[in-house]
């Protein structure tokens, strides 16, 4: 996507409806200019405010947007065009369609679909969208029964169901990718009227519970106003941090057809809760947690694990375009404290919540959460592990799936890449 492309919103909010249609003038991109390490924090205007989004790779490492335009090219054509064995994770199907595979487990994910969405659209990739969504739609997309309006959070590459009940997470990055692609490219027909599906989607994740049909439930607790881990039985009566993503939800309290105020207390209902869930000396939360953010014992989930690595990424995202809280710096400057005191290049991807390691293995996904969270800590501590991003290679192999789609992830949110499309 050229450097210069994006939407500028200038929106001022009376109140959390938000009906009015807004203009897309060009944003003021910020400057360019190395940043000596000091203790001053990112700045106060949220990049919804300005729409100008901090490119870390300009400011602290000087690199030029060439440099940067070719990383992120490389990283797109290697993981969705690459090698079919070995490199890419993005598999078309005939004319029309496309898969994300989890190469490790042999599946395609809800997660993975919708962050190929959501990579697709800020790079302005329309196919790749379009067919990524179709399979979506075609495979995964539960057309009746109890789950009927979610999506199946797994299937085998050739289509076939492996489990009908839904991952949260999916269902949250398919509405906003979806919202971004109405902005960026219009709305079509059918299922590519994008902002059409949106809406399906927020409705049925707030309404299952009033069908009474004895296995969905809603996909957020309506009591708690927080995302549950699956929406089903026991599953839906804890919730996953890393599902938690405060920055989307203010958007929908803006754009949601109804349930405005609901989605705005989500939002700040999230925000209070990362505080709860945070390990006070090492910013660390688990991977499955209670509501009130106390962890919950089951099966080794109760640690800081591979689901936890995005929790770094939730909190300084919701800080980049809201500002929404200065406790947002001192989580991101603690758990990158952390990280570092483990050792910058070999801190281990797995930790029990007051920092014991559980692995000695080094991963490209949890480096590249933590160079997002460089966008909410102060720069001494932010810097080094930009570099380390930059520095990292792209991932192959048997596990590029998730190690990849943050890295590609991570490449658009640091290099202000990563930006709000508002329909």
């Amino acid at each position: 996507m050229p450097a210069l492309r994006h939407i500028l919103f200038s929106i001022t909010v009376f109140s959390l409806l938000l009906s009015s249609c807004r203009s897309t003038p060009t944003p003021i991109l910020p400057t360019a200019q190395i940043i000596e390490p000091t203790s001053t924090p990112t700045p106060a205007k949220s990049a919804f405010e300005t729409g100008a989004y901090r490119n870390l790779f300009a400011e602290y490492l000087g690199k030029s947007d060439t440099e940067i335009q070719t990383k992120i090219d490389a990283a797109w054509n290697q993981l969705f065009y690459g090698n079919d064995s070995t490199e890419r994770v993005y598999y078309p199907v005939d004319s029309e369609m496309a898969y994300i595979e989890d190469i490790g487990n042999q599946d395609v994910r809800s997660e993975g679909m919708s962050y190929g969405m959501m990579i697709a659209v800020q790079l302005d990739k329309k196919e790749e969208f379009d067919r990524l969504w179709k399979w979506t739609k075609t495979y995964m997309y539960q057309k009746d029964g109890p789950y009927q309006g979610y999506f199946a959070w797994h299937c085998k590459t050739d289509g076939t169901k492996l489990d009908s009940n839904p991952a949260s997470d999916g269902e949250e990055w398919f509405v906003t990718a979806l919202f971004f692609a109405s902005a960026r490219w219009g709305d079509g027909q059918g299922i590519f009227n994008y902002q059409q599906e949106a809406q399906a989607i927020l409705v049925t994740m707030r309404t299952k519970t009033a069908e009474d049909n004895g296995i969905a439930t809603d996909m957020f607790d309506p009591q708690q106003k927080q995302v549950v881990f699956v929406p089903k039985g026991r599953s839906a009566t804890f919730t996953d941090p890393s599902y938690h993503l405060p920055a989307y939800y203010e958007l929908w309290a803006r754009w949601a057809a109804q349930d405005n105020q609901f989605w705005a207390e989500a939002a700040q209902t999230s925000r209070e809760f990362f505080k709860r869930a945070a390990h006070p000396q090492t910013g660390l939360m688990a991977d499955y947690t209670n509501f009130d953010g106390t962890p919950y014992l089951d099966n080794e989930h109760e640690d800081f694990r591979f689901d936890a690595w995005r929790t770094l990424s939730n909190v300084a995202v919701d800080h980049a375009w809201f500002a929404a809280d200065p406790w947002q710096v001192e989580q991101s400057n603690r758990v990158l404290d952390f990280l570092a005191s483990q050792g910058l290049d070999s801190y281990p991807n797995q930790f029990t919540l007051d920092g014991k390691a559980l692995s000695s293995d080094h991963s490209t996904g949890l480096v590249s959460m933590a160079a997002v969270a460089a966008l909410a800590a102060n720069p001494e501590k932010g810097k080094p592990f930009v570099q380390a991003l930059w520095d990292t290679k792209i991932p192959s192999g048997k596990w590029r799936y998730y190690d990849g789609m943050l890295y590609l992830l991570s490449l658009l949110h640091v290099s202000g890449n990563f930006r709000i499309y508002a329909p």
